[in-house]
């Protein structure tokens, strides 16, 4: 059973979820001792989810984690963030195959996509100002995500999504199942 630790944290691991599972998980429903969660937004932004999460089962992308502030003990996270594996040579045809589904062209990582939102300071993709979901490609190789370690190391998505941003602390993922 899913449950917050002390610090507001999945436990570390991976949490292997469905879009229903997660629709009836702890990170929609929240904590019994909550007032405040705000389920409904929270379900609002797992069909969000859904909707991106189809677009890439139906070119073959099946490893989809999601992170951030949606998977902690927070009432109303701003968005869900993520990431998929897959190849980088495969990476501009899975993008231009994506594009053919998304009428609205989101999938792109381009920062001169990125518009400003009102409210925000950071710009932000086209995917998030759809669906306010972002997810990332993560090919083991590259830059990285931008995200640092303690000792100021730039991590892929895998390290990166699975410790705080602030504190470093260790955490959980979700892992979306088909």
């Amino acid at each position: 059973m899913m449950q917050f630790n002390e610090c507001g944290l999945l436990p570390s691991g991976d949490y292997e979820l469905t879009i229903e599972q997660l629709k009836k998980s702890l990170l929609v429903t929240g904590p019994n001792d909550s007032l405040r969660w705000d389920e409904k937004w929270r379900l609002y932004l797992v069909n969000q989810l859904e909707l991106m999460v189809q677009q890439l089962w139906s070119v073959g992308i099946y490893e989809i984690f999601i992170d951030g502030s949606f998977v902690e003990n927070k009432a109303h996270p701003n968005d869900i963030d993520g990431y998929f594996e897959c190849d980088v040579r495969d990476l501009p045809a899975i993008v231009r195959e994506l594009n053919i589904i998304e009428p609205d062209k989101i999938w792109t990582w381009d920062n001169k996509s990125r518009k400003p939102y009102k409210g925000y300071t950071k710009r932000q993709l086209p995917m998030w100002h759809k669906y306010r979901v972002e997810l990332y490609p993560h090919y083991g190789l590259g830059p990285g995500t931008g995200i640092l370690d303690q000792y100021g190391n730039n991590l892929l998505f895998p390290s990166a999504f699975r410790q705080t941003r602030d504190t470093f602390k260790q955490k959980g993922v979700v892992k979306i199942s088909k």
